[in-house]
């Protein structure tokens, strides 16, 4: 059971505030290798996370890199979804662009 805000009007579950919360926490913060992979983990979910890894560049670059081919389609097909997700943990301007890498070292560019 989720702890309850009770107002005289209304009561709200906390679950309903935590993200909001935390990512106004987490954008105050630098960015970091690890702020920038719990970010990713937080956007993509657990077996996305696990099968691929990031690194942010200087330039705002983020790289993503995978095992397989076929995660790089994926993510290629989730990133409109993916972007919004990651702004909101990192923060509006973090991220300049995301480069999807697999194995052969070929880079692709979803927008």
């Amino acid at each position: 059971m989720a702890w309850m805000i009770h107002s005289p009007q209304t009561m709200i579950a906390l679950t309903d505030y935590m993200p909001d919360a935390l990512g106004a926490l987490l954008r105050r913060q630098p960015l970091s290798d690890a702020k920038v992979a719990f970010a990713w983990r937080t956007a993509v979910g657990t077996t996305l996370a696990r099968y691929s890894s990031v690194h942010l560049d200087a330039d705002g670059c983020l790289v993503v890199t995978v095992e397989d081919p076929q995660w790089r389609a994926e993510i290629r097909r989730i990133s409109p979804m993916i972007r919004p997700r990651l702004e909101a943990w990192l923060g509006r301007g973090a991220m300049s662009r995301m480069d999807v890498r697999a194995p052969s070292g070929r880079a692709r560019s979803p927008r």
